[in-house]
C-alpha cells in the first residue's frame, strides 16, 4: 500500500508541474536562460510592446479642424516630407494683381469707363446756307458745332465743346493770336472758382489748352484743344470752344490771325 501511495504522489506533483509550466509559456514568462561569465553583466530582455487602447474622441473640433483648414499642425504631428514638396506654393495677389485679375466676371476696378465719340461730331463737309462768307469762322453754340464756311454753300464742319450754364456766350471776335503748344495760366476769376488749380501750366500733351490755341480778341476765350476728347458735344467749359486735339490742329493750318468769329 506504501509503494501504491507513493507512485501516485509522485505522478500528481509531474502533473501539476507540467500544467504550470504550460501556463508560464503561454503567459510569456518562460525565457532563455542567462549564462553569465566573470567578465560580463547579465542583460535584461526587451520588454514586450505595450499596447494602450483607447476610445474615439467625438469631439473633432479645436485644434483638428484649425489643423484640416488653417497654418497650425495638430499636437504631435509630424510633417511627411513627400506632402510637403508636392504641396503647391501660393502666393498672395498684390494690390495690383487682383485689380488685373477679374474673378467669376466681376468688373475690375480702374479708369472710369468714359462715353464713346459720337460720330457726327467727326470732321466733315456739310451744306451751308448761312449768311457768312468764306474763310469765316462760325460757332454754332446750342448745337455744339464749328463751321468753317468754304463758299459755294458748303462749310467744314467740327464737333466741339462749349461753356456750362452760366458761361456761353455770343458776338463776333476776330483771332489775335495763334499758339502752338500754348502755355496755361488760369485767369485770377478761375482761381477764384478752383484755388486748387496750378497757377501755371507748361505746354505739352497734358496741358488743358491741348496742341493748338487761337485766341478770341482781347477776352480771355480761345478756341483751343483737350486731351479729353470725350467732352465733345457738351457743356463743359468756362466760355472756352473746345475741339478735339486733331481737329484743332486742322483747323489752326486753315486760319490766320484776323480771320472773324461769330458766336451764336
Amino acid at each position: 500500500m506504501k509503494k501504491m501511495y507513493y507512485a501516485l504522489l509522485a505522478s500528481a506533483c509531474w502533473l501539476s508541474f507540467g500544467f504550470l509550466q504550460a501556463a508560464a509559456n503561454e503567459a510569456g514568462f518562460v525565457t532563455d536562460p542567462v549564462v553569465l561569465h566573470p567578465d560580463q553583466t547579465a542583460t535584461p530582455p526587451a520588454p514586450a510592446p505595450v499596447r494602450i487602447a483607447s476610445a474615439d474622441r467625438p469631439n473633432l473640433g479645436g485644434g483638428f479642424i484649425e489643423f484640416l483648414f488653417g497654418d497650425r499642425q495638430a499636437p504631435g504631428y509630424q510633417p511627411d516630407g513627400s506632402y510637403q514638396a508636392q504641396r503647391p506654393v501660393m502666393t498672395p495677389l498684390g494690390a495690383q494683381q487682383i485689380i488685373n485679375q477679374p474673378l467669376m466676371g466681376q468688373p475690375v476696378m480702374g479708369e472710369p469707363v468714359r462715353p464713346a465719340f459720337d460720330p457726327k461730331f467727326e470732321k466733315q463737309v456739310v451744306e451751308y446756307e448761312g449768311k457768312e462768307g468764306a474763310g469765316t469762322v462760325v460757332v454754332d453754340t446750342p448745337n455744339k458745332f464749328l463751321y468753317l464756311v468754304q463758299g459755294n454753300g458748303k462749310a467744314l464742319r467740327y464737333g466741339i465743346g462749349v461753356g456750362r450754364p452760366g458761361f456761353t456766350w455770343s458776338g463776333i471776335k476776330t483771332i489775335s493770336a495763334k499758339k502752338e503748344w500754348p502755355d496755361w495760366t488760369p485767369p485770377s476769376e478761375m482761381l477764384a472758382r478752383r484755388p486748387d488749380l496750378p497757377r501755371h501750366m507748361e505746354g505739352g500733351p497734358q496741358n488743358p489748352l491741348g496742341a493748338r490755341a487761337m485766341y478770341l480778341g482781347s477776352t480771355l476765350y480761345r478756341i483751343h484743344g483737350s486731351n479729353e476728347p470725350w467732352t465733345i458735344g457738351t457743356n463743359v467749359s468756362s466760355g472756352c470752344i473746345r475741339m478735339r486735339n486733331e481737329d484743332v490742329i486742322d483747323l489752326y493750318g486753315r486760319v490766320n490771325v484776323g480771320t472773324r468769329v461769330v458766336v451764336i
